[in-house]
């Protein structure tokens, strides 16, 4: 928690690009437009994960937009149509209802209007490597029910062998809503690398690795995932959630005791305050564990599931500014070792 965590609120994860599809290069950075205080005139959009972002030429869509009210007979003469005579001029776009029809994971069908050309893609990667990005995001519209364009957009960019991690959105968070599954995608490219290091750095202190032994590690959601499945988008309230879990068999009593006679009062929920060297995490527990499904974290909107964590960004060893004759606490800190 502390190496993703930290990674994250003072933007020191990998070197990340972004593959987007073409026409939504600027959709993360516009996101949903939320403010958290709506009256609040000097507010700041957060800064984006990603330093270059990349269009990738293609396009699928849903099928029920185009296919409704439509006879059988209809549809197959669509699906047998091609680009270029029948279905517009060379070069363009094909019509929103030409082309071939996939079941997506989800049942829904899809249209295909164009596949990615990975020459091109390749191309558009080897721009990255030569401008020092080090890991990737791919994120691409409806890949939460079909995900063919992002595995073979992610097979080219695993096969050329230079991005520490490649993280498709359709593997991190198979989710509908394409800015948040973007903002986890590009979660998981920025912090995984630094996870991996440090769980590396880990293994490396016992005998063989521990290559014989199953090592598992606790999700931000409560669970536990082997080692090797650990991302960093599922690091960053794994702490906290240990803590959790912790008080929740420890310190909580379902039937408080006291005189038998008297009527059973309900049982007490218990507080759960957590402050580190960076942060503080605060949490409640009443006899079941509260889960939330997309919670912004530094700015980053995550969805993936965590238990209901609130963290502010100061903890033991926040740094202290005297800026503009203001005194400013954090975000940058000295660590678990002020």
């Amino acid at each position: 928690t502390t190496v993703a965590t930290n990674a994250l609120l003072e933007r020191k994860g990998e070197r990340m690009g972004l593959l987007i599809s073409a026409g939504f290069r600027d959709l993360l950075k516009i996101g949903n437009q939320s403010r958290q205080d709506i009256f609040d005139l000097t507010c700041e959009a957060p800064g984006l994960l990603y330093e270059k972002v990349a269009e990738i030429d293609e396009r699928v869509m849903l099928a029920a937009f185009c296919d409704e009210g439509k006879s059988e007979d209809e549809i197959a003469t669509m699906e047998e149509m091609k680009e270029g005579k029948d279905a517009g001029d060379d070069g363009a776009y094909p019509p929103a209802s030409i082309g071939p029809r996939f079941a997506g994971v989800t049942g829904e069908k899809v249209v295909v209007l164009r596949k990615p050309n990975l020459d091109a893609v390749k191309k558009q990667l080897e721009e990255f490597v030569s401008a020092g990005i080090k890991s990737v995001a791919i994120v691409l519209a409806h890949a939460y029910t079909y995900d063919e364009h992002e595995k073979m957009v992610g097979s080219v960019a695993r096969e050329m062998g230079t991005f520490t991690e490649v993280a498709l959105s359709s593997e991190v968070m198979p989710m509908v809503k394409m800015v948040p599954r973007g903002h986890t995608a590009c979660a998981a490219a920025y912090l995984t690398p630094k996870i991996t290091t440090y769980l590396n750095s880990f293994r490396q202190g016992f005998d063989e690795g521990l290559a014989s032994i199953r090592l598992d590690f606790m999700k931000s959601d409560g669970g536990l995932t082997p080692v090797d499945d650990f991302g960093g988008h599922q690091a960053i309230m794994s702490g906290p959630a240990g803590g959790v879990i912790g008080y929740a068999k420890t310190a909580f009593r379902p039937s408080p005791t006291g005189d038998d006679d008297a009527p059973a009062a309900p049982p007490a929920p218990v507080i759960g305050f957590d402050m580190g060297g960076t942060s503080t995490d605060v949490s409640r527990y009443d006899g079941s564990l509260e889960h939330v499904f997309e919670t912004t974290t530094a700015g980053v909107a995550i969805q993936a599931p965590q238990l209901d964590i609130h963290t502010v960004a100061a903890g033991g060893g926040s740094r202290l500014f005297l800026r503009t004759g203001m005194f400013v606490v954090g975000p940058e800190s000295a660590g678990a070792h002020p």
